[in-house]
């Protein structure tokens, strides 16, 4: 296998999107080809939702929404993955250009708009995949549904998701879908996790098996919308959160010619501000359901100050696109623990 280091200035001449693209190609035809690791990196498992996790490492949602290259993903060494964010249709998300790299940051600014097959193409893929650990499905609405309607959207996807996913996601925080972010709202989110938990419990009857419901929230919080999340959280019994999805604040890159773009924010600016939501979670929660930290993971020290501030599994993504696989076995090795 060709080193990422050699791979990625090649990748970077080309423009981010169509990148990204040809990686996930990549991926696909080197696990048909049995290029790469076959067998998952060494790691302590780790019982997590009531699941078994291989290490704590996981590949965070968006960069296979469709579930295209699933396998191949899975020979990087990932205790467990994550698809989507799908839709219940098929989207074409925001106008090009919309993903954007800031390499002196190691950041990226992204407004894709939830582009995705819809769910029915994801779990056709899907059916096909040999991959066998765990898999996220993650869920959003489809932007042309009026957020006073998103619930059915997230019943619709939660409905079809069950039967084959390990955990469903709801994602509420993407900054790309508008009015999406209003959900995180006290009555808005009481409603949503109310009608979410009771459709939980008659899938869990019907189909014989308990699937997590996990809740992915914004970085752009306050102490007190904290709080009241992580009370939300306990009140509905939800299964897990996720902190946190990318920021539309601009610290950090204030000097790239790019800051000005549109978008949400990943990599390693929001380090810090992810982790402060973990550890103003971690305080409210004290315990009650488990915390998976994204945000600003590029080295395996900052897998471990996540787990440090209050959380039981990690997710990397736009540090993978600056490190390559290299950070998948740094930040398991680190959190071993």
């Amino acid at each position: 296998m060709i080193p990422y280091p050699l791979i990625r200035p090649l990748l970077f001449t080309l423009d981010a999107e169509r990148a990204h693209e040809l990686t996930l190609h990549l991926l696909a035809a080197g696990d048909k080809l049995g290029i790469g690791s076959a067998a998952p990196v060494n790691g302590a498992a780790v019982e997590v939702m009531g699941l078994q996790f291989p290490n704590r490492v996981g590949l965070a949602a968006g960069l296979d929404k469709n579930g295209t290259a699933v396998d191949g993903l899975g020979r990087l060494g990932f205790g467990f993955l994550e698809v989507g964010t799908v839709t219940p249709r098929p989207q074409p998300g925001n106008p090009k250009p919309r993903l954007f790299r800031l390499p002196e940051q190691q950041a990226i600014i992204n407004r894709m708009g939830f582009n995705n097959a819809g769910i029915d193409a994801l779990l056709e893929r899907l059916s096909s995949v040999r991959y066998r650990g765990i898999l996220g499905i993650n869920i959003g609405k489809n932007f042309d549904t009026p957020i006073e309607n998103a619930v059915d959207d997230y019943l619709f996807c939660l409905d079809k998701a069950y039967p084959r996913a390990s955990y469903v996601t709801v994602n509420i925080s993407s900054p790309n879908t508008k009015n999406l972010r209003q959900l995180q709202g006290a009555s808005e989110l009481d409603a949503l996790l109310g009608s979410l938990k009771a459709r939980q419990t008659a899938l869990a009857e019907r189909h014989g098996k308990y699937v997590p419901l996990v809740l992915k929230i914004a970085p752009d919080l306050d102490p007190e919308q904290i709080i009241n999340i992580a009370d939300a959280l306990k009140r509905h019994r939800i299964d897990a959160v996720i902190a946190t999805n990318t920021t539309l604040g601009r610290e950090g890159v204030e000097s790239s010619p790019l800051a000005a773009e549109a978008g949400g924010l990943s990599g390693s600016p929001l380090f810090e501000k992810s982790t402060g939501v973990i550890r103003g979670l971690a305080r409210s929660l004290a315990g009650e359901l488990p915390i998976i930290a994204a945000g600003g993971i590029t080295s395996g020290a900052r897998a471990r100050a996540k787990i440090d501030a209050g959380a039981s599994l990690v997710q990397i993504y736009s540090g993978l696109i600056y490190r390559g696989p290299e950070l998948v076995s740094e930040c398991i090795e680190a959190t071993n623990n």
